[in-house]
């Protein structure tokens, strides 16, 4: 049986996981903040966008952790979902909270791509 521990697997998969757990939670509070903020902050499809990014991020980071042979094809969505989603986050303007959301998702979608190759 293979182990799958942390101090066990690549600590580029480690980096990985950890980004796609970040951008999971980042996503959600952006939400929130979106939502709060109203106008175009609110607009369904950058809500939406949001949604899938923290819910991808979140099956690409569990694929990861349990060792799972398809998690390289999860990563290459993933990576593909989060560039979108900074895209979306940065046609917002200055707004440093949007800004955070935008450093996350292109942070995990280099680290994503990488497990994908």
């Amino acid at each position: 049986m293979t182990h799958h521990s942390a101090e066990h697997r690549d600590p580029a998969i480690n980096e990985c996981i950890d980004n796609c757990q970040q951008c999971h939670a980042i996503c959600l509070e952006t939400i929130n903040y979106c939502l709060t903020k109203g106008g175009k902050h609110a607009d369904p499809q950058h809500i939406a966008l949001m949604a899938v990014c923290a819910d991808i991020c979140a099956t690409s980071a569990d694929a990861m952790l349990r060792g799972s042979q398809v998690h390289s094809v999860i990563c290459g969505a993933c990576a593909e979902v989060c560039r979108r989603c900074a895209e979306s986050c940065a046609s917002m303007g200055d707004d440093a909270e949007m800004q955070r959301c935008v450093d996350i998702c292109r942070r995990c979608a280099d680290s994503c791509q990488r497990m994908a190759a």
